[in-house]
């Protein structure tokens, strides 16, 4: 038991030193140019610090919960799913898993939110908030949606061996076609939602999948295969929401 104890709080303090690492050249950065380019004191000086202690912990437990809960249930469920041997609900859980961890995203929450009130001050929409809470929640279900449908593809990907660059370009090839005809108020927010999708819920899960998936079926590389889920989650999102800001401009 004490034994058990020890090596518990022998972990706990490494992996606080590793998040304390992490941390560091953020610390650095801005102490820097606070002080030696803005030469000004740092201001709530007191409020930062407690700020940077919870940040601390909050990363700590943060990677703890990775390790312990999200990495070994993906791995774990793709393993399951492949041993199934069903098709079909392999890749209802790869959608379901996509859909339901963008939509839980609170950066895709705060930045669709943000959307629709820029969107609607520019008016794009009614000064109604209702406009706006429509304008958020779909855009929100369009990222998820998109999300969902990249992990069926992704997940079709490793089950038939396809190489991952082929598809990837042919994708930003479309996103460059679709660019040329969305509407402009629509394109930087498409950019930005393949970036808030791939965040703190959707990448454990979503990494899990692939490796987990791609070490249970034979002839599969992890390496090789396992990898590229992240990608395709960054991806559709850009082309789905360059869509949704062509029809919503032709309906409004």
């Amino acid at each position: 038991m004490g034994q058990d104890i020890r090596t518990g709080l022998f972990r706990f303090f490494r992996l606080v030193a590793d998040s304390i690492r992490d941390l560091v050249p953020i610390i650095v950065v801005i102490a820097f140019f606070q002080l030696i380019v803005l030469q000004q004191p740092v201001p709530n000086l007191g409020g930062i610090l407690i700020g940077l202690f919870f940040v601390l912990i909050g990363l700590t437990f943060f990677i703890q919960g990775l390790e312990l809960g999200l990495f070994p249930i993906g791995e774990a469920m793709a393993n399951a799913f492949a041993r199934k041997g069903s098709l079909f609900w392999l890749l209802a859980f790869a959608f379901a898993l996509g859909f339901g961890t963008t939509a839980a995203e609170p950066a895709l929450i705060a930045v669709a939110a943000e959307a629709a009130k820029i969107a609607a001050a520019g008016g794009v929409l009614g000064g109604s908030e209702t406009a706006e809470a429509d304008y958020a929640l779909y855009l929100r279900g369009t990222v998820a949606f998109s999300v969902g449908v990249a992990l069926v593809i992704g997940v079709f990907r490793i089950l038939k061996g396809w190489p991952i660059q082929y598809l990837i370009i042919g994708g930003y090839v479309v996103v460059v076609v679709l660019t040329l005809f969305a509407p402009d108020n629509i394109i930087g927010i498409a950019y930005d939602s393949g970036g808030v999708t791939t965040s703190t819920v959707t990448v454990p899960l979503v990494t899990a999948l692939g490796v987990g998936l791609a070490t249970a079926i034979k002839g599969r590389n992890p390496m090789v295969d396992g990898f590229g889920l992240i990608a395709f989650a960054s991806l559709t999102p850009m082309i789905f929401v360059l869509v949704f800001g062509m029809l919503w401009s032709a309906l409004s």
